[in-house]
């Protein structure tokens, strides 16, 4: 079975930074891209940042760009998306994507083979 689940979230003031998590299991970590969307409410699902296979790729959204840094350990199963200087408008919900065969420029939200449940990310001014 596969699954994604991230973890990590919480509330936070603005300026803070969180580090949120994302375990997988049930495929081939190592051979999927990782890729991490933000959803803000009422708003559709957003790309925010990519990484590689091997962790030394990276793309991302210009609204996050020097802020925030996507990463992974294959030997974890884990990829991770670390937030600095967070702002009210990154408040929303953050999902975890996987896709096989896919760039790390693939900056739309439909084509993933594999989605986690979110975790909300919530900061206050």
């Amino acid at each position: 079975q596969v699954t994604l689940a991230e973890s990590g979230g919480g509330s936070v003031q603005a300026g803070d930074s969180l580090k949120l998590s994302c375990a997988a299991s049930g495929f081939n970590f190592g051979d999927y891209i990782m890729a991490w969307f933000h959803q803000a409410p009422g708003q559709k699902r957003e790309f925010v940042a990519a990484v590689n296979w091997g962790g030394g790729r990276s793309n991302y959204a210009d609204s996050v760009k020097g802020r925030f840094t996507a990463s992974r350990d294959n030997t974890k199963n884990e990829a991770y998306l670390l937030m600095n200087n967070l702002q009210p408008n990154d408040t929303g919900v953050y999902y975890c994507a996987a896709c096989h065969g896919c760039g790390i420029g693939r900056m739309v939200d439909f084509g993933w083979d594999h989605w986690g449940q979110g975790t909300q990310v919530t900061v206050s001014s």
